[in-house]
């Protein structure tokens, strides 16, 4: 099994990704192979609606010059994604939007590709607005059929500069129990 988990800052190894890290070593305790790809200084577009996907059904997005199609393939291959965004002015990363759509509609033009895949978004925030850009990640897992994974609370870890994240007590437990979680999910799916 396999999860893949992309760190949609614009910072790597950031906050963002510390978050997921914390996850994933849970993941990598149960047996579960991990992945982390950092979006930081890779180009990704946004969907430019050209509906191309829909026609050539070949699980590919039509725009190449970026990196979504490489991101497309992992999510398609792993048995779970990891979604992680930072807050920026209570939305969404524009790296994490572009991948969320992109994929999405490359997943909803081939009959849901990533249908009862097991999703999990990965939220750091310096104050407010984590539970709009969490919505939107988890939004992005239903309207693809697939399977979210809970924590002990929201999936959001506090901190500004690279590193306070891990003074966050109930942060690093959220995500500990996150990978812990979604490595028994995972499990219980392949058995």
């Amino acid at each position: 099994m396999k999860v893949i988990a992309f760190n949609g800052s614009a910072r790597r190894d950031g906050n963002t990704a510390k978050l997921i890290d914390y996850a994933c070593e849970e993941l990598n305790k149960e047996g579960i192979a991990t992945e982390l790809v950092q979006l930081a200084g890779r180009p990704i577009h946004g969907c430019i609606a050209c509906y191309k996907c829909f026609a050539s059904k070949d699980r590919r997005c039509a725009v190449t010059d970026d990196v979504a199609n490489e991101c497309i393939e992992k999510m398609d291959g792993a048995d779970g994604i990891i979604i992680g965004s930072p807050t920026y002015f209570a939305a969404i990363s524009p790296e994490a939007k572009a991948l969320i759509d992109r994929s999405g509609m490359v997943g909803r033009a081939n009959g849901d590709m990533y249908k009862r895949k097991v999703g999990a978004g990965v939220v750091a925030v310096r104050r407010a607005g984590a539970i709009h850009v969490f919505d939107t990640i988890n939004h992005f897992f239903t309207i693809g059929q697939m399977i979210i994974v809970g924590s002990s609370y929201w999936n959001v870890g506090v901190g500004r500069n690279i590193g306070d994240v891990d003074s966050d007590e109930e942060g690093v437990k959220t995500m500990r129990d996150l990978g812990v979680n979604m490595a028994w999910l995972l499990k219980k799916l392949q058995g």
